[in-house]
Formats: C-alpha cells, sequence, structure tokens
C-alpha cells in the first residue's frame, strides 16, 4: 500500500482509546499476535538450566580474559547497562577493528528463533562461540579459552559445581552453555506485557493508539510473537530498497549462511523489545533516530508514507516495550595464576 488511508486515521480518531470494550477488542487482536513474556526463566534446548550454571555463566559474561588480549567480554558488545548493546553503529573489537554489522541486544534474545543478523547461530550456546573467535571481535581460540579456565582453581570448581555429572567439565561447549544460561535470565517485563496480561492503565493512550496503529497498518507482518520480532527472516527493502548507506551493497544478509539468491539482503526482523534504549538501529547502526527508522521502515517495507502523528503513536508504542532490567551485581571474578595464558594484542592480518 501507498499511504495509510484517510478512513483508518479517521476510524482512529473516532474511536474511544479508553473504553472497557475497546481495550477488550484490541487486547484480544493484540493476544492472536504478540505472547507477553513468562514469569519464568524459559527453559533452552538441550541445557538444563541451575543457579550454578547460571552464576558461572555470568562470570564468564563478564570476564575480558575469553578474549586474547584480555579487554573485550560478552558485556563489551552487549552491555547490560545501555540496553544490552553497545550503542555503536559496528562493535569494536580486538585490536580496535571494527566489525561488520551492529550488535543486536542480548535482552530477551532467548525468545529469538535463531541469533545474529543473518541468523547464522541455532541458539544462545551457538551464538557464544562465535565473537570469542571471531578475529574482530575475541579473537580466542576454544583450546586458548579451556587452559585459561583451568589455570584458575575457582573456575574448575565453579564448572564442576555447574556440571556435577561430568568427568571433565571444563571444555568449550560447556563455556557456551553456561553463558546460555545466564542469558535466559536476561528478560524484561515491559508495561506492554502487563496491559498484555489485563492492566488497562499500565500503557497510555497514545501508547494503545500506537499499538493499534501498529498492528493495522502491518508492522505486525514481521513482527509479532514474544519479542515483537526475531521469529524469522525478510528482505530489508521489500517495497522500496533503502539507499547504500543504510543497505551496503557488500552486505547481502543471509545469504552468507545460505548461498541461495532469494537471501540476498534477506535479515532476521530486528526484535523490538528494549528498541528505545538501543539505538543505532538496523544491521548497519546508520540510523540513530527512532523516529527516523520507523519511518524508513514503512516506506521501504509497508509502501507507506506516515505522518509525523502516526510515527509519534508508533514510537509512543515501541516505548511501552522499555522494560524492567534484572537486578545485575558485577561479579568478582577469579585470580589469574602463574598458568594463565598471557593476553595477546596480536591481530592476525590474514
Amino acid at each position: 500500500m501507498n499511504r495509510l488511508s484517510a478512513c483508518l486515521a479517521t476510524a482512529l480518531a473516532a474511536t474511544c482509546l479508553t473504553g472497557p470494550a475497546f481495550s477488550n477488542e484490541l487486547r484480544e487482536e493484540a493476544l492472536d499476535v504478540f505472547k507477553p513474556l513468562p514469569s519464568t526463566t524459559p527453559a533452552v534446548s538441550d541445557n538444563p538450566i541451575t543457579p550454578e550454571k547460571i552464576e558461572l555463566g555470568k562470570a564468564l559474561f563478564f570476564d575480558p580474559r575469553m578474549s586474547a588480549s584480555g579487554v573485550f567480554s560478552c558485556n563489551s558488545c552487549h552491555n547490560l547497562a545501555t540496553g544490552g548493546d553497545d550503542n555503536l553503529e559496528t562493535s569494536i573489537g580486538h585490536g580496535w577493528q571494527k566489525g561488520p554489522r551492529n550488535s543486536p541486544t542480548v535482552l530477551n534474545s532467548v525468545f529469538n528463533a535463531a541469533q545474529f543478523w543473518d541468523g547464522r547461530a541455532a541458539d544462545l550456546k551457538a551464538q557464544a562461540k562465535g565473537p570469542v573467535q571471531a578475529s574482530v571481535e575475541m579473537a580466542n581460540t576454544p583450546d586458548n579459552v579451556v587452559a585459561t579456565l583451568n589455570s584458575m582453581p575457582q573456575y574448575v570448581e565453579w564448572f564442576a559445581a555447574a556440571f556435577p555429572d561430568e568427568d571433565s567439565p571444563v571444555t568449550f561447549d560447556n563455556f557456551a552453555k553456561a553463558i546460555e544460561a545466564y542469558e535466559a535470565t536476561l528478560t524484561t517485563p515491559a508495561p506492554f506485557d502487563a496491559w498484555l496480561n489485563g492492566d488497562d492503565g499500565a500503557m497510555s493512550e497514545e501508547q494503545v493508539a500506537g499499538l493499534q496503529l501498529f498492528m493495522e497498518s502491518g508492522c505486525t507482518a514481521c513482527h509479532y510473537g514474544i519479542n515483537v520480532g526475531g521469529h524469522d527472516y525478510y528482505p530489508f527493502g521489500l517495497i522500496e530498497k533503502p539507499g547504500a548507506e543504510i543497505l551496503p551493497e557488500g552486505d547481502k544478509g543471509r545469504f552468507a549462511v545460505t548461498e541461495t539468491v532469494d537471501d540476498e539482503y534477506v535479515f532476521r526482523a530486528a526484535p523490538l523489545r528494549n528498541i528505545a534504549l538501543t539505538a543505532p538501529y538496523f544491521h548497519s547502526g546508520k540510523v540513530w533516530d527512532l523516529r527516523t527508522a520507523v519511518d524508513i521502515m514503512a516506506e521501504s517495507q509497508l509502501g507507506a508514507e506516515l505522518t509525523d502523528e502516526e510515527v509519534a503513536k508508533i514510537v509512543a508504542f515501541l516505548e511501552a516495550l522499555t522494560g524492567t532490567m534484572p537486578e545485575v551485581t558485577y561479579p568478582v571474578l577469579p585470580p589469574e595464576t602463574s598458568t594463565t595464558p598471557r593476553p595477546s594484542g596480536e591481530v592476525d592480518v590474514n
């Protein structure tokens, strides 16, 4: 469609947004599209979550010694103090190299169908292995990670407690499983969840109007489910392809994973929870303003030209997706020993 119809705008203006009948009807429609966050830590496949595994994963998430340089941790690019990302266009890694894509938020990432913009990691434990080994990120090796962990007796004890049925629990696989267990706890219940659960006062009238507009304009074709996105893959520029400053020609998205022509410039739909905290936007990180991002999405994916008022309503709804962070206490990490591998800032130019 080319533009949201005048009749939709008229209908929105005429609707009584405060009436209980309207709220109940819209809520029923919304529950067909979205799901509120669960009240407990979600289960993950092939990795039972225990308190011991969570605590180990938390230490590993914050430990920069898991990188070759001893500088970068998971929290470097997924900073829990700044929305679970690093608020950079693209992340800075080993040897101050600049990565190719914007860092997605780790918050609520357990609900994504797959990880990374191109979905190349099936789950969080597969994702946890990627940055550790990437030459432009942490630039380490599985063997060196395991050697580092084995050099610190407290880590050896923590792994034994987290994986009590294994004779040699300090492995790269278990390293990734522990991080996955911790990241599964990083969920952020938001006003939208309270509203979905029946609290009419959890969202403002403008936010409710924005939700209705979000649904009726077609945004939910890509942004649906518990994470309001993150569930499937779509071409960026379905109706009108953005310019190269937003959609770089050299990054063909999921094509690099599938090598299928139809997957050129196809990316996983961004999960929208906490989107107000995670600028800049898109895989290129070129857009810093949420209103601008909404405009671009409307034009490129829906062929719609939104008014300033319509954009403001949708942004208001998106702000209702900003959730409450779990309490995070910075962990005290095990001390190094004489056998701990020394950090290296050497950059592999090959």
